[in-house]
């Protein structure tokens, strides 16, 4: 019996099964797949550095002149 049948056969026996590991496996697709795509894009912007100042300000609690 061919893969395709059994899965037919499958469906229909099982639609709530089936339906879950659909989803489910669209849940694992979508974060492999889109989660890089964005972060690409998060790359393409620079985010300017604090002075350093700033940052040992906020360290100490004390602002540097």
């Amino acid at each position: 019996m061919a893969v395709m049948e059994k899965l037919k056969i499958f469906v229909v026996q099982e639609p709530v099964v089936a339906a879950s590991c659909l989803i489910a496996g669209v849940g694992l697709f979508l974060p492999a797949v889109v989660r890089p795509i964005l972060d690409s894009f998060e790359t393409a912007k620079q985010v300017p550095q604090p002075a350093l100042s700033d940052v040992v300000a906020g360290v100490t609690g004390k602002k540097l002149e």
